[in-house]
């Protein structure tokens, strides 16, 4: 799942299959899907929905005097009616305040000027062709799928550059061009937010993370975008085994992996890189490497000033400013990139790459202004403190282990991910109430963001609420004319579920050895 702006869909996407008794049972769901996902309103609209529901709850439960007892503090929280004088005069005149100090506003702007460089001058498509290109043909299929989980970096562009290249990559060793876009699609999809590289993503994240943790824990609860780094790395690795054992174990015994006779057919050159980028691709990844050990020579001193107290990496300036080290990174190779390979010719170049970045953002700012507002509102009413310390002690009631109750939550955040594409939408709607409330449990809020990066992502490969889809289905369709939402759906099912369940288990894992889930981040 995407937290950018969706992308251009293919010309004349097909209909989806109207249900029948002779449809298959997965084509007859599908459509259900698909159908009801487009009854609900546009992400921006339905926060606003939210907002005036939430005013309306408030001043039914401000009206029964609805409190609680707040743990941290001692102190009695009662629920503020929104639509009271005091709260609309708060929500008309501090609009402009939330929506400026969003958590994830600025982080996300710098994050992506930086690759947004890298992305237009060609390095990331270079980086990307360069992987699946180079590798033995019995490597392929793992090659593309980790390639997916690296492409996240990229944003919405993982899918237009990777999805044609995976056809391209099997291809090139005699295997099925419609099972290398699968593999690369559902990679891309079901592993979205599994990237060993810090993503825009990941500063959305955690952005919307910190703002749910001040609810039980103060205006000083902080969660960094690195907060689940390492669980990332991992399970990037993981998600790539996993797509690699299925592709042979039950996706290579399909029967109808060979394309359309008369398909058109790309150039297997189209995987080639021109000397020219090969230079420049060289250059690039050499001015990386300079860039991190120049950071980590800086920061190696105890002394160093990217240090926090008493020579603390966890809680610094190293970790404060990450976004932009990581946009500096990605711009660094950008411009080494584009100026030897030509796409950055002046100077003045990359202030324009930076601005287009921050172009295609736009539909994402957008959407964060109704959330801001959303977020804002819920955390004045108080519903969101009240929510979490009543489920908080039901909890505790209730005898459940804390792993059924991420079982749970996990099922739960599948299913809304199917209607509710968006991540940044969708943690928006779930974080405020989940995060304080296993906080108040003891369950960090880096541990509670970790589990829903495997629901954001898990469902998002078989469900045709996603534009992704769309355009993956309008590259099938290059192979195979006739495929359609339930052929696309029946490829990625199987991988799918399979990432979902290793996911799960890695989680699972995790928690239990108490692995940390990134710098200064415990997982309990």
């Amino acid at each position: 799942m995407t937290a950018t702006g969706p992308a251009t869909r293919p010309a004349n996407p097909p209909e989806p299959p109207e249900p029948s008794e002779k449809l298959p049972r997965l084509l007859r769901a599908m459509a259900v899907i698909e159908r009801a996902g487009n009854a609900l309103p546009h992400p921006f609209w339905l926060f606003w929905i939210l907002s005036a529901l939430l005013a309306a709850v408030s001043a039914l439960l401000a009206a029964l005097d609805v409190s609680v007892v707040s743990p941290e503090t001692g102190k009695t929280v009662a629920v503020q009616n929104l639509l009271s004088g005091e709260g609309l005069a708060m929500a008309t005149s501090t609009m402009i305040e939330n929506f400026a100090a969003f958590p994830p506003m600025a982080t996300i702007v710098v994050v992506i000027m930086g690759v947004a460089v890298a992305e237009r001058s060609g390095f990331l498509a270079a980086l990307m062709k360069r992987g699946v290109s180079r590798v033995p043909a019995s490597w392929v299929v793992f090659a593309v799928a980790f390639a997916g989980t690296v492409a996240h970096v990229a944003s919405a562009a993982a899918y237009i550059i990777l999805v044609p290249l995976g056809g391209l990559a099997f291809r090139a060793v005699g295997r099925s061009p419609i099972l290398g876009i699968v593999v690369a699609y559902t990679s891309i999809a079901s592993g979205y937010d599994a990237s060993p590289v810090p993503t825009p993503n990941d500063a959305i994240f955690a952005g919307i993370t910190t703002a749910a943790a001040k609810i039980a824990g103060g205006d000083d609860a902080y969660v960094s975008p690195l907060s689940n780094w390492f669980f990332n790395i991992a399970s990037s690795l993981l998600l790539a085994l996993v797509i690699t054992l299925v592709t042979r174990l039950v996706l290579n015994k399909r029967t109808d992996l060979d394309p359309d006779p008369d398909a058109d057919l790309e150039d297997i050159g189209a995987l080639e890189l021109s000397d020219r980028e090969r230079s420049a691709l060289r250059r690039a990844v050499l001015a990386l490497f300079a860039g991190l050990l120049a950071l980590t020579a800086t920061v190696l001193p105890t002394s160093s000033p990217l240090r926090g107290e008493g020579g603390a990496i966890a809680e610094s300036p190293l970790m404060d400013g990450i976004a932009a080290f990581v946009a500096f990174l990605f711009l660094l190779t950008g411009v080494v990139y584009g100026t030897r390979a030509g796409s950055i010719k002046k100077a003045a170049d990359v202030p324009k790459l930076m601005a287009e970045g921050v172009k295609q953002m736009a539909p994402v700012l957008v959407l964060f202004f109704a959330i801001a507002q959303f977020l804002a509102y819920f955390d004045w009413t108080h519903i969101g403190e009240v929510l979490s310390v009543n489920a908080a002690e039901a909890l505790k009631n209730s005898g459940l282990p804390i792993v059924v109750v991420f079982l749970l939550i996990l099922l739960l955040l599948t299913l809304v991910n199917i209607m509710v594409t968006s991540g940044s939408a969708m943690w928006a709607l779930a974080a405020p109430v989940l995060v304080p409330m296993l906080m108040l449990v003891s369950v960090p809020a880096e541990t509670t963001q970790a589990l829903f990066r495997i629901a954001d992502s898990g469902s998002t490969a078989i469900t045709p609420m996603s534009p992704y889809f769309v355009m993956a289905l309008g590259f099938l369709q290059r192979y195979r004319k006739s495929a359609g939402i339930g052929t696309l759906a029946s490829y990625t099912l199987p991988l799918a579920v399979a990432m979902t369940l290793a996911w799960t288990a890695l989680f699972l894992l995790w928690w239990a050895l108490g692995i940390p889930l990134g710098p200064g981040a415990p997982v309990r």
